[in-house]
């Protein structure tokens, strides 16, 4: 079948769901009738890697070349029977089929187990929190571990799984090593990678073939698959985009680039690829017209931006289609020691933005710069749950991974009312700021809609610091948000970091304590600390001098992202990595937090200046006796059930109205005077979320003093506050 566009993701990214961009083009090019095939490599090496077949040539292939040299790999080959016996249903059961299979991975007698399982004994604490099918994820997922590392040690030291060969790419301002490692012969890996993509041109004869990047582990694998097309199939023109190059090859100049890649295209990519496939079919001079794309002209590299048309709007991009992805083959796997880094590698999760680039874009070390982050462009919730809708139905799956940058607080209140307001049942979880306007109630409506888990970046913990990044949050902020978070249920997974410019010891140190407290009060479940890394499009990079940072500039031919730095007071950040990572470890475990600062580290610490009480006290709420006039009255319950009683005291009678309400797990009953509660009963109608009404606060005192006086009196009484925390929201 002739085809137009074949897009490729190349090995690898992740194991239990596609990365999103070739989804995204994909649904952009069926609004402009171009025919396009997509194909997860990762996915399919991955499959073809960990089978019977593969298996039994790969340990044939070790003890061949003599490559089995560690006492590890020599107790997997030993094992080697168990391993092929036991492959193909491993790999079975993570795709979600045979589930039965479960209770016999948790016996002790069925996986062969080698090096990784030696950290079951630090972890079996946690399995009393899994249940059986997790368990055994993940007892397949160290199986799986074991495997991988035989396989770098024997048959190719390059091999990861959400990454190939990633060192080649990582700050890589030379294209020399790895043109050098391009040259040398294919690895095991590159045959079964180089095999399948025959395969594909074979059946689907693209035109145009556009490989997306997304990250430096994916850059080895590209390159290797552009250069056996060239080899292979001439007449084929071969592009790459993605989140590599747009980041880290806005610079390239070496010409030997392009003996792999005729065109390399920046940002977003629909209008670019159209005018590619435009000048693909008919190369002409007429038709050299392109939107931030490279390319060579009189033996030199070129950047052309010389299109008059205009990015195209969120609106006008179609819907992501999953089509083509074997969506059914993924793998879950999952990991115990961060619940956040579960959450991704579990489960097939649909991805979709709200928003192109991001709201805030302020952020000191963030690639504010580029136009993916600077230019901000959000989709309206009707579309967006349009498209949610169109996506499960072609994938049959309800799950969504946001992946913006930062989802904006007002919109995800808008997509939360609106997947309510359609009854849907959906899932999902998205990247946030820590933003004062998550308030106890948005994040109760949050949860209704099917918000699961949001991750943020509490980055440094210091005011002074979180002030120089320009985060637009305070300490005491992100601690209140994620208390409104966790008590409704949401799983809080924090960003961290340390090594900031000026960051002194002490700061590390108070840090440190910050998180300490936050995990011990139980406000964030799951987080992650990495080192500040200086990059050429962030406000830093751009003016280092105004940050005490001192940079390493080197020549750039190729990659340009990551800048080698000196701080100008001098740590050595590094030392602290450990301690850290080992900390909040045994913190996310619910430990650990009696264990003085020092004894995380093997050197000497200041003590710590934050007051042990410090968070607890950020988290001390007043109630708050003011309600915007503004604020949108939304109610999330059902109909209660109604009785009527009187009381006749003193010769007056007193007429009541009783209402139960019933939640999934809780009752609620109050009463109130019969005409103010039938009041309430008409105003619930109203403000239902069910309904396509906004009611204001405003418009409801309006409303209820028609009637009757003193409607605060009436709004701030112990029945309506009970109400409150049963679903009367104002957001």
């Amino acid at each position: 079948m002739a085809t137009d566009i074949l897009l490729i993701t190349p090995p690898f990214t992740q194991l239990n769901t596609p990365y999103p961009a070739t989804v995204y083009l994909k649904g952009f090019l069926n609004t402009k009738n171009i025919t396009s095939f997509q194909v997860d490599l990762g996915i399919e090496v991955i499959l073809k890697l960990f089978s019977k077949k593969s298996l039994t040539s790969i340990f044939e292939y070790a003890v061949e070349n003599e490559t089995i040299s560690s006492e590890n790999s020599q107790r997997i080959y030993a094992l080697k029977n168990d391993y092929l016996k036991t492959i193909d249903p491993i790999i079975t059961f993570l795709q979600g089929e045979n589930n039965t299979l479960a209770r016999q991975i948790c016996t002790n007698a069925f996986l062969p187990e080698a090096s990784r399982f030696e950290q079951l004994n630090e972890l079996d604490y946690a399995f009393g929190a899994m249940g059986m099918q997790d368990k055994a994820k993940h007892l397949a997922t160290l199986y799986l571990e074991d495997l991988s590392d035989f396989f770098k040690e024997c048959i190719d030291e390059n091999f990861g799984f959400s990454r190939y060969a990633e060192r080649l790419g990582q700050s890589a301002n030379s294209f020399d090593d790895l043109y050098s490692s391009l040259q040398q012969n294919n690895s095991y890996i590159d045959h079964i990678t180089l095999e399948i993509l025959a395969e594909k041109i074979e059946k689907i004869q693209p035109k145009l073939i556009c490989f997306s990047v997304p990250f430096p582990g994916n850059l080895y694998s590209a390159f290797r698959c552009a250069q056996f097309i060239k080899a292979t199939y001439p007449k084929i023109t071969v592009a790459m985009g993605g989140g590599f190059p747009n980041t880290e090859l806005r610079s390239v100049s070496d010409i030997r680039v392009f003996d792999f890649f005729d065109f390399i295209t920046l940002d977003d990519g629909e209008l670019p690829v159209e005018l590619l496939l435009k000048y693909v079919l008919n190369p002409s001079e007429e038709n050299k017209i392109f939107k931030r794309t490279f390319l060579v002209e009189n033996n030199k590299v070129v950047y052309l931006n010389n299109t008059t048309k205009n990015d195209y709007k969120q609106s006008e991009l179609g819907t992501p289609d999953y089509n083509d992805l074997l969506l059914n083959k993924y793998i879950s796997v999952i990991e115990i020691a961060n619940p956040m880094h579960s959450l991704w590698s579990d489960g097939r999760w649909n991805k979709l933005t709200m928003a192109h680039g991001c709201y805030w874009a302020k952020c000191t070390f963030c690639d504010i710069s580029l136009d993916y982050i600077k230019i901000y462009e959000p989709i309206t919730a009707k579309l967006l749950v349009d498209r949610m809708e169109e996506i499960m139905a072609t994938t049959g799956e309800s799950g969504f991974h946001f992946v913006d940058e930062a989802a904006p607080p007002a919109l995800m209140r808008a997509l939360a009312l609106e997947i309510l307001k359609r009854n849907l049942t959906i899932t999902w979880w998205a990247n946030i700021r820590f933003e004062k306007s998550f308030t106890k109630d948005l994040c109760i409506l949050l949860k209704a809609s099917g918000l699961i888990a949001v991750s943020g970046g509490l980055e440094v913990a210091s005011d002074r610091l979180l002030a120089l990044i320009d985060k637009g949050v305070s300490v005491k902020q992100v601690a209140q948000v994620t208390l409104n978070f966790t008590e409704a249920d949401i799983l809080v997974h924090s960003y961290l970091m340390y090594g900031f410019p000026t960051q002194t010891v002490q700061e590390t140190v108070d840090s440190l304590e910050m998180v300490r407290q936050l995990f011990e009060q139980g406000v964030i479940q799951s987080g992650f600390w990495h080192q500040f890394a200086l990059t050429t499009h962030s406000p830093i990079g751009l003016d280092p001098e105004k940050y005490g940072v001192i940079p390493d500039y080197k020549e750039i031919t190729f990659a340009n992202n990551d800048i080698e730095f000196l701080d100008e007071i001098g740590i050595d950040h590094s030392q602290f990595s450990y301690g850290l990572k080992k900390s909040i470890f045994n913190f996310m475990h619910g430990i650990g937090f009696d264990i003085p600062l020092q004894d995380w580290f093997d050197f000497e610490i200041p003590p710590t200046n934050i007051q042990s009480y410090f968070i607890e006290d950020c988290l001390a709420s007043e109630d708050n006796l003011t309600t915007k006039p503004t604020a949108k009255i939304v109610w999330l319950g059902a109909e209660p059930l109604v009785s009527y009683t009187s009381k006749t005291k003193r010769g007056n009678t007193l007429n009541l109205i009783h209402l139960a309400f019933h939640t999934k797990n809780d009752l609620l009953e109050i009463s109130f005077e019969k005409d103010k509660g039938e009041w309430l009963l008409t105003t619930l109608d109203k403000v239902s979320v069910q309904e396509a009404n906004t009611v204001t606060f405003s418009q409801l005192k309006e409303d209820f003093e028609l009637h009757f006086n003193d409607f605060e009196l009436f709004w701030y009484s112990k029945p309506l506050k009970k109400l409150r925390n049963f679903g009367l929201l104002v957001l």
